[in-house]
This record gives structure tokens, sequence and C-alpha cells, in this order.
């Protein structure tokens, strides 16, 4: 089945910005849920709860003003340590003091992925786990980098693609999930489904 639109339901930039590398068409229209964690459920039921939470707003909202045929895509991110899931950081004093209890040590980022399309309330998700391991990290260098301001909207308060990959040491699973997205997840469920997606002009 080939996909007319292929719908990025996310205002992340890192997000559009990895499904374009891969050569995808994509249509951003961003919508706003509630992230807030349930009780009783794992992490990686909570962050796969936000995803559907995401999707089936993003369901209504389409349908509701756009109505044509799409695929529509969410995703939700969260970086756990210790058990503990680390949101986005609420000031530079939060955001110094996570990066400050990841230092020199393991932890992972899980990314819940949702995809289905606009005709039908079915949808087809999957969580993708990535081991992070850190480098030691210094209390300046700490404070420095969160002074950069690219900490501020990111879970776990760093950005693994720009100056925050200095801290890193060792991945072990999907580099992209890091970032956001694991691409290769999304064209996964699509080929199960025979989704074709849209695909971006060849720029040669």
């Amino acid at each position: 089945m080939h996909i007319q639109q292929f719908v990025l339901a996310s205002e992340s930039p890192r997000r559009k910005n990895l499904l374009e590398e891969a050569g995808f068409q994509i249509t951003v229209f961003p919508v706003k849920v509630s992230e807030s964690l349930e009780k009783n459920l794992t992490v990686q039921e909570q962050i796969r709860s936000i995803s559907r939470r995401k999707f089936a707003a993003a369901h209504a909202a389409w349908n509701q003003t756009k109505g044509g045929p799409a695929l529509l895509l969410t995703a939700d991110t969260m970086v756990v340590h210790n058990g503990q899931a680390l949101g986005k950081p609420e000031d530079f004093s939060d955001a110094v003091e996570t990066l400050l209890r990841l230092s020199g040590e393991a932890h992972q980022v899980m990314t819940a992925v949702t995809l289905g399309l606009s005709s039908s309330s079915e949808s087809f998700d999957e969580v993708v786990v990535t081991d992070v391991v850190f480098n030691p990290i210094l209390r300046q260098a700490a404070e420095e980098y969160v002074r950069t301001g690219e900490p501020m909207d990111k879970a776990g308060s760093y950005g693994i693609q720009g100056l925050g990959g200095k801290f890193v040491q060792k991945v072990v699973g999907p580099f992209d999930n890091v970032v956001g997205l694991p691409v290769s997840t999304v064209a996964k469920i699509c080929a199960e489904q025979g989704w074709q997606l849209p695909r971006l002009p060849d720029r040669r």
C-alpha cells in the first residue's frame, strides 16, 4: 500500500531530521498531550502509553482538520537511570544534577514508536532500548555544557548528536534512538504492514 502522506505528529526537529536524512518525505503535524507518568506501570509501559496517547490525539486532530489519507507516527523517548525515568530538565540546576547522576555510569534510552493509518483506529508500536555509558563528568564541565542551552529541551539533559556527545563513552544499540527516533524500527513496522512510504526526490 502506497502511503500518500507520512505524518510526523511531533514538534521535535531531531525526529524530523532523522526521517528526512533517511530519505522519507514527511508532513509535520505536532500535537500536545499530557506526558504525566502513570502509576503501577513499568517504564517501558509508561512510554508506550504516552506514545499511544499522542497517536490517539494526532489521529483525532488530523481527521478533524485535514481528513486526507495518511500514515501517522508518534513517539516518546525517556532516559532511564537505575530504573528511574529522567525527563527534560526543569531548570539549570536540575540539568546539572542530572548530568552528575549519569556521570561515569550506564543508563538506558527508551523510545516508544507508534504508527497507524488515519483511516483506522488500529495502531502498531514497539519500544527500542539503547544502552549508553558516560565518562566521569566534573561539575564545572556539566555547568559549562548546560550554559550552552543545548540540554534544556532534551530528556536526560544531553544531546548525543551535539556537544553532549563528549560525555559519552560507549553506545550499545541504535544511535538514532538516543537522538530521538529509531528509524530502522519505523521502517520495519512499515514493511511488516506493507506500507510504502513517500520518498524525497533524489537530489543527486
